[in-house]
């Protein structure tokens, strides 16, 4: 942290219980060299990782369904939600965890992974960052049903969608999650199928 701008005052833990939220109060410098302070919440619950499995021959992707309780309390009727593969770090690096999610979720054992971005996914108060990526899959890859770890509770249904009615899913708002559009929209700008 080094913003001769910014200058932490306070950190108070507000929450540990499954993550991290922290109420941070400092003082920050404008444009116009003023000094004022202020109070934000952060929330920290580890940096993630994301891919899309795309199959070139049958124009497919992978996705995942399952309920996502902030969606629910939000407007989402039943909560459930389609995603791309994706999970925290933990202390694993990123190409790691998404070796060992993809297998988890998917049920799928990718060979090659590309790593294409990362971004901050809601930076007004969380401080994760995602690492994107893109694998192709194949048939042969697939070692297991899926559906994530049991002592998790995670539920998670595998898609297999034809590219372009996941594209189109996004306009009919069946694909709402941020990260799986950002994935499916630089697909098509990478003509990746």
């Amino acid at each position: 942290m080094n913003n001769p701008n910014v200058k932490i005052i306070e950190e108070k833990l507000l929450s540990d219980n499954w993550y991290t939220l922290k109420k941070i109060t400092f003082d920050y410098r404008n444009p116009a060299g003023q000094w004022a302070q202020q109070s934000r919440e952060s929330y920290d619950r580890g940096n993630g990782a994301v891919i899309l499995l795309y199959n070139r021959e049958s124009q497919a992707v992978i996705l995942t369904q399952q309920f996502r309780m902030p969606t629910y309390v939000n407007g989402n009727d039943t909560g459930m939600l389609i995603e791309a593969c994706a999970g925290l770090l933990d202390k694993d690096n990123a190409e790691d965890c998404i070796r060992r999610e993809t297998e988890e979720e998917t049920g799928y054992r990718i060979t090659h992974v590309q790593k294409i971005f990362e971004a901050y996914m809601s930076p007004g108060s969380v401080t994760e960052i995602l690492h994107f990526f893109v694998a192709e899959y194949h048939k042969d890859m697939k070692v297991t049903e899926g559906g994530g770890a049991e002592h998790e509770q995670e539920n998670i249904q595998v898609l297999e969608l034809p590219y372009q009615q996941a594209l189109h899913m996004i306009k009919t708002g069946e694909i709402k999650d941020g990260k799986t559009i950002m994935l499916l929209q630089y697909a098509k700008l990478n003509q990746l199928l």
